[in-house]
């Protein structure tokens, strides 16, 4: 894997060339291998990469690639699992290779047909080419968001990065920050594209490209999630699952080619476990698997992953992870994510990288079958509450909801700590203060898009509105809802989270902590072949009886007995509540203390009081939503006052 980085600007060329080695140097760690620039005086242009090599570790992958007549420039960050195909065609059309890169096989594809090039590739991507005759710089980034893009355009100055960081690095990047994006991290806890934190900066969105020319950007899309497919329904199930078989079979084999070391990272779940099984059923040699575990047994899923490694006799390597070890991480966090972001499973994500990238430079995942198969509970949740409410008229919807609310939650939550021992456990609640919140919230909404929204949001809209003054805009989430209005609410809710959760905060997650340990990691289940597939299998066979991933789970079925797998779904979560209660309370307190929030004048801090003073009590859980304060003020600090 690798980073990118560009600029064109005639009018301050000079400043941006002398910055250009500090903005290169700032994406070391996504390639430790090779580094390269390259300028275009007349232009305006500088292009600048760092290289992770993974195929062709020769001397021939350097970039930036430059074509023979010197015409057109590529960088280029990613793997195009179908490169070999294409060349044999280019080859048949007369081009010639000196190196055996995808880089190569991409520059001179898009030499070939253009931008229509976009349409042959299959792989995770993001690039940039010049092309000199037409002074035309194009961005693209591939059809799931796995690999990051960011560009900025303002007073007559283009940059594109990889990363944030790298645009920092250029001392005429000082944008103002956006509110906006402000106040959908705290909703969302990620900012979502096109927005980025800084103004006149921006993500080039998932399966689209920029096209900039005569000093104007234009964003267009070359592929798109299914919104509204034709579906299966009535195809016979084995047929379903056979097919699934042969494509992710298929997509397990494209994602080996490499020549350095691979292996899997293998949670013990339904997905990790299928890519698992199926990238050993292909390979001659044991794989290599990694996982990690945690000393609190509830966020503890090691013992299962070596159950399905010694089943499938894999070479595993695991490590059960300290507190120590993972508050550690807690102040890297705004090194690794440059813009600000709260998913606190980063924390085992970048440890299981550190793990992995010890004995293997490539690895597959199992990410991506979550939102593909029904995977959360919040999906059938959502769902059996909407078909509820259907019926309830909303007169008696608002009066339930007037009683509900006048009852003190942390009272009703007291009484049921009560007795949450002496419940049966399938009426055992988790974090009861925080659903009994939602539910009177939920009362007042019939709208799917709302109700789904009181399940994912960490501060409320009302709440930011308190926290920050500011309102929350829409998103591609709501848009999301519109584009598949004819379909099951089922598979609207996955729909949305394939255009807003996953590439802006599973994936970024991922690129980002594995990145930042010098791992690539692959993700077969995000094959577009298969994204476009499971699209239109029936919500019937991905959801049955009470519980998500049916199909899936029958495929595995195949490769590992069913008593390894069949358990509640556990994540890959962490102990955020009691960390803030003891190992992190000192840092919680110092970043967000009444004196700090008043000087800087963003957050209201009464109201971060109360909900610190309620947490540290144990009154309430606000965990998910402290660690976002906490997070934007690490972020600030880092960022913003340097």
């Amino acid at each position: 894997m690798c980073g990118i980085i560009g600029f064109q600007t005639k009018r301050r060329f000079k400043h941006f060339k002398q910055d250009m080695p500090n903005a290169v140097a700032s994406l070391a760690h996504r390639g430790p291998d090779d580094t390269g620039v390259h300028f275009d005086t007349s232009a305006g242009l500088g292009l600048g990469h760092r290289r992770l090599s993974i195929i062709d570790l020769s001397a021939s992958g350097h970039q930036p690639m430059i074509s023979e007549d010197g015409k057109v420039i590529i960088v280029y960050n990613g793997e195009v699992y179908n490169f070999k195909e294409i060349r044999k065609d280019l080859k048949k059309r007369g081009h010639v290779f000196h190196s055996a890169t995808d880089t190569e096989v991409v520059l001179k594809a898009y030499m070939q047909w253009g931008i229509k090039c976009l349409d042959k590739l299959t792989g995770m991507f993001a690039f940039a080419v010049w092309h000199h005759d037409d002074k035309t710089l194009i961005l693209a980034r591939d059809r799931m968001g796995i690999k990051p893009l960011y560009y900025y355009h303002h007073q007559g100055v283009f940059l594109f990065a990889s990363e944030l960081k790298a645009l920092s690095a250029f001392r005429h990047f000082h944008p103002p920050m956006d509110d906006s994006a402000i106040s959908l991290l705290l909703h969302y806890q990620y900012i979502p594209a096109p927005r980025s934190i800084f103004k006149h900066t921006r993500k080039v969105q998932p399966g689209h490209y920029v096209v900039y020319k005569d000093g104007v950007p234009n964003e267009n899309p070359y592929w798109r999630l299914p919104g509204n497919p034709q579906s299966m329904v009535g195809k016979d199930e084995k047929t379903v699952i056979d097919q699934l078989d042969r494509l992710i079979t298929r997509a397990v084999s494209d994602r080996l080619m490499s020549d350095v070391p691979l292996g899997a990272l293998l949670s013990g779940g339904i997905d990790s476990s299928l890519v698992t099984a199926i990238m050993q059923k292909v390979n001659p040699a044991p794989v290599k698997t990694f996982s990690i575990g945690f000393q609190e047994k509830a966020f503890n899923e090691a013992p299962w992953a070596s159950l399905v490694a010694g089943h499938l006799k894999t070479d595993h390597t695991e490590l059960v992870v300290t507190p120590k070890q993972a508050l550690d991480v807690v102040p890297r966090l705004p090194e690794i994510y440059d813009e600000p972001f709260a998913d606190s499973s980063a924390i085992p994500t970048f440890l299981i990288s550190q793990l992995t990238r010890s004995r293997v430079t490539v690895a597959l995942s199992g990410d991506g079958g979550d939102e593909q198969f029904c995977g959360y509970v919040r999906y059938w949740s959502v769902a059996s509450m909407n078909r509820i409410f259907q019926y309830i008229p909303e007169a008696l919807r608002s009066l339930l909801a007037l009683l509900l609310k006048r009852v003190p939650g942390h009272l009703v939550a007291h009484l049921y700590h009560l007795i949450y021992h002496h419940l049966p456990q399938r009426f055992q609640i988790a974090n009861f203060n925080d659903k009994w919140q939602k539910l009177t919230g939920l009362m007042h909404h019939v709208d799917p898009s709302e109700l789904y929204r009181m399940t994912i949001q960490l501060w409320s809209r009302d709440q930011i509105n308190t926290l920050i003054g500011k309102n929350t805009p829409d998103t591609l989430f709501e848009r999301g809802f519109a584009e598949s209005s004819t379909r099951h609410i089922l598979d609207r809710l996955m729909y949305v989270d394939q255009s807003t959760y996953l590439p802006d905060a599973m994936l970024t997650k991922v690129d980002r902590a594995s990145m930042a340990a010098g791992l690539e990691i692959r993700v077969p289940l995000l094959d577009h072949r298969i994204v476009s597939y499971s699209a239109a299998i029936p919500h019937h066979l991905k959801y049955r009886n009470g519980s998500g991933k049916y199909i899936l789970k029958k495929l595995l079925s195949r490769y590992v007995p069913n008593h390894l797998f069949e358990r509640p779904k556990m994540g890959f979560g962490v102990p955020l509540d009691q960390w803030l209660r003891n190992g992190l309370k000192e840092l919680l307190l110092d970043y967000l203390s009444a004196d700090r929030l008043k000087r800087e004048g963003l957050f209201n801090p009464l109201f971060v009081d109360e909900k610190i003073r309620e947490h540290l009590s144990g009154r309430a859980n606000h965990h998910h939503r402290l660690w976002v304060l906490l997070m934007w003020e690490m972020w600030r600090e880092r960022w913003c006052e340097n």
